[in-house]
C-alpha cells in the first residue's frame, strides 16, 4: 500500500511517497525516471492518497506519460476540468487509488487541526513565476510529508470504510471499481441500466397494507396533484405532536421536552431496504430486481455466519436509495425514491395512529418512534402491524431524555449508556472535534449528571477541548485576522482577551469581508500541535461558558 501526495509549481514538482508495510519514505523532484522506477516496482499495490482521485493521480500518471505535471494541474485546477480529460494516452496507465476523502466532507486541514495536529501552511507560494530555490523545495517537501503522514492517521481512523471497499470489490470481482464511491460500485453490482425518461417523479400512490383513519387526510395531501412539489409540505398535529409531512423523512417531536421514566424505541429495522423489497421500489434501472433481494439475503446469511462480508453488502443495501436520487447515477429514478418515501411516513403514521390511544408520542423520526406512559397493548399493536406491513421492528428500552427537537436529544438508555444525535451534544470523535468540544462536554454532564456548566469548563485545562476549527470554501479568497491577511484557509481559534481582534473571511469577487460564523468576538490563533497543551491565561473561558447555556436553553 503505498500513501502519496504530489505538489506542483510551475517549473517545479515532487511527491512524497510512502511504503507503509516498510514504513519507507521516499521523495522524488522533478525527476520522471525515478518516478517510472518506482512505479513498475509498486505498480499493483494500492496508492492511497486525500483527493488523489479527482488531482493526484492524474499528476502522477502524466509523469509517466511525459506530459508537463503544471498544464495538468491547471486543467484540473484553474480550468475545472476532469483529470481524465486531460490526454487519452493517461488512461492507458491502471492504477489502483484509494481516496480517503471519499466517505468525508471537509478538506485534509481540517482533520489536522480536528485531531489537533499543525495545519500551519508553507510559506512557498504556488504562484512563484521561477523554479524554486533548494530552501523552498526543502520546505515544500516538509509541509508534503506532512500531509502525508496526517492522510496515513487518517486512513486508519477510517479503516473500516477501507475495509468495506475492499469488501465491495471482493464481490464484484471487478479490481478496478477501487476509485469509486460507494453508490458507483451500488449501481454496478445491480446491473443498473440508466433510465431514458424520469418525468413521472410524481407519479406516486400509496401502500396496499395502508390502514388509516383518523389520519387518512395526510394521505389525501400525498395524492393531491397541487402539492407535487418538492417545496410543499403539510405540518399537522399527530397524537399531540406537531409533525411535518414532505418529500423527507418523517419528522415530529416534543420541544424542550425532558422525561424520566420508562420510554420505548422502536425502530424500523432496514426501513428503506425492506420498502424496495416488500413493495417493488427498487429503482427502475435495476432490470432484475431479484439481485436486490438476493444481496439482501445473502447479507443476512453471512451475518448468521459471523462472515464480515455482511457488512459492504449493508452498504450496498442503504446506498441504493440514496443511489435512487442521483441524477449522476445509473440508480437514478425519482419517482421509486418519492414513493419509498412516502411509503415510509404513511406506514409510520399508520403505527402511530394505532399506539396513540395508549402511550404518549415523544418523537417521531424517518424510521422509529420515541414513546412513553405506554402500557403492554402497545406490543400486540406492533406485532399486528409487523404482520400486515412486512416490516420488522426492533426495540429499545430507555430510562430518560432530554429533547431540543427531533434532531438533538440526549437518550439514556437502560443500561446507563447514551444515545445522542445533534451537533451540541453528538459524541465526538478525533476527526469531528473542531467545534468547541468542551461545549458538547459541559452540556451532556449537566443533562445527565446536574453538574453545572462552569465546573466543567472552569475545571478543564486541556486547550485542544476548546478549540474552533475554521475553514473557507472556493468562493472566499483569504482569512483575516483582524487587519492581516493569512496565508493558510483553515485556522484554528480560541476566545481571546478583548484587546485581541477577530477572524473574517474575504468574498473572492465581491471583496467584502464577513465574519466568520459562531467565532467569538476576539480570538488567539494557534495552527501548531496543541497536543498536551494546557489552557493559557489568555483564554476567556467566560465566552464558552455563555455559549454553554445559550444551547442549553434550548434544551430546558
Amino acid at each position: 500500500m503505498i500513501f502519496y501526495d504530489m505538489e506542483v509549481f510551475k517549473y517545479d514538482w515532487l511527491v512524497v511517497l510512502a511504503d507503509y508495510s516498510n514504513k519507507d519514505f521516499k521523495t522524488i523532484v522533478n525527476n520522471p525516471d525515478q518516478i517510472i522506477e518506482y512505479f513498475n516496482v509498486h505498480k499493483n499495490d494500492i496508492w492511497v492518497g486525500f483527493n488523489n482521485k479527482n488531482y493526484d493521480q492524474y499528476i502522477f500518471k502524466g509523469i509517466l506519460t511525459g506530459h508537463n505535471p503544471y498544464k495538468i494541474s491547471r486543467h484540473i485546477i484553474a480550468n475545472k476540468m476532469p483529470g481524465f480529460s486531460y490526454r487519452d494516452d493517461m488512461k492507458k496507465i491502471y492504477m489502483s487509488n484509494y481516496d480517503v476523502y471519499n466517505t468525508l466532507q471537509h478538506g485534509l486541514k481540517f482533520y489536522e487541526g480536528s485531531m489537533g495536529d499543525s495545519i500551519e501552511e508553507s510559506s512557498v507560494s504556488f504562484d512563484i513565476e521561477r523554479k524554486l530555490t533548494e530552501e523552498e523545495l526543502k520546505e515544500v517537501e516538509k509541509y508534503c510529508r506532512h500531509d502525508v503522514e496526517e492522510t496515513i492517521k487518517i486512513f486508519f481512523k477510517r479503516k473500516d470504510d477501507f475495509v468495506a471497499q475492499l469488501g465491495l470489490i471482493k464481490l464484484t470481482g471487478k479490481p478496478h471499481l477501487m476509485p469509486r464511491t460507494q453508490t458507483q460500485i451500488a449501481s454496478q453490482m445491480l446491473n443498473a441500466e440508466a433510465l431514458t425518461d424520469t418525468s413521472d417523479e410524481f407519479d406516486v400512490d400509496t401502500p396496499r397494507t395502508l390502514n388509516l383513519t383518523k389520519y387518512s387526510y395526510i394521505k389525501e395531501w400525498y395524492l393531491d396533484s397541487n402539492n407535487m412539489n418538492y417545496e410543499k409540505s403539510l405540518t399537522t398535529k399527530v397524537a399531540g405532536v406537531d409533525h411535518i409531512f414532505g418529500f423527507g423523512g418523517l419528522h415530529g417531536a416534543r420541544e424542550k421536552y425532558h422525561h424520566k421514566g420508562k420510554i420505548l424505541v422502536m425502530d424500523v429495522a432496514s426501513l428503506y431496504p425492506s420498502l424496495m423489497i416488500n413493495y417493488n421500489l427498487l429503482s427502475r434501472a435495476v432490470v432484475d430486481p431479484t439481485i436486490y433481494k438476493e444481496l439482501r439475503d445473502k447479507r443476512l446469511q453471512y451475518k448468521k455466519e459471523h462472515n464480515n462480508l455482511h457488512l459492504p453488502l449493508k452498504l450496498i443495501l442503504n446506498k441504493t436509495y440514496g443511489a435512487m436520487k442521483d441524477r449522476n447515477n445509473t440508480l437514478y429514478d425519482p419517482r421509486n425514491a418519492n414513493r419509498v418515501c412516502i411509503y415510509g411516513q404513511l406506514l409510520l403514521l399508520d403505527l402511530i395512529e394505532k399506539l396513540e390511544p395508549y402511550c404518549t408520542l415523544i418523537q417521531s423520526n424517518t424510521d422509529g418512534l420515541f414513546i412513553t406512559d405506554y402500557v403492554n397493548k402497545v406490543y400486540d399493536i406492533a406485532e399486528e402491524w409487523q404482520a400486515r406491513t412486512h416490516l420488522q421492528l426492533e426495540f429499545t428500552e430507555a430510562v430518560e431524555i432530554w429533547q431540543k427537537d427531533v434532531n438533538n436529544y440526549v437518550l439514556t438508555l437502560q443500561d446507563g449508556s447514551l444515545k445522542t444525535k445533534g451537533a451540541y451534544v453528538k459524541e465526538l470523535s478525533d476527526l469531528d472535534y473542531g467545534d468547541y468540544p468542551i461545549i458538547n462536554k459541559a452540556i451532556i454532564n449537566y443533562l445527565t449528571k446536574n453538574i453545572p456548566v462552569e465546573q466543567t469548563i472552569n475545571s478543564n485545562t486541556s486547550l485542544i477541548d476548546f478549540q474552533m476549527v475554521c475553514k473557507i470554501t472556493g468562493k472566499f479568497s483569504a482569512i483575516y485576522y483582524g487587519n492581516t491577511r493569512l496565508q493558510e484557509k483553515c485556522v484554528r481559534v480560541f476566545a481571546g482577551p478583548a484587546t485581541n481582534p477577530g477572524i473574517f473571511k474575504q468574498h473572492a469577487e465581491s471583496l467584502s469581508f464577513y465574519k466568520i460564523p459562531n467565532t467569538p468576538e476576539h480570538v488567539f490563533i494557534d495552527n501548531t500541535d496543541i497536543h498536551g497543551k494546557v489552557t493559557p491565561s489568555t483564554l476567556d473561558k467566560k465566552f464558552y461558558i455563555d455559549l454553554a447555556k445559550r444551547r442549553l436553553e434550548e434544551f430546558i
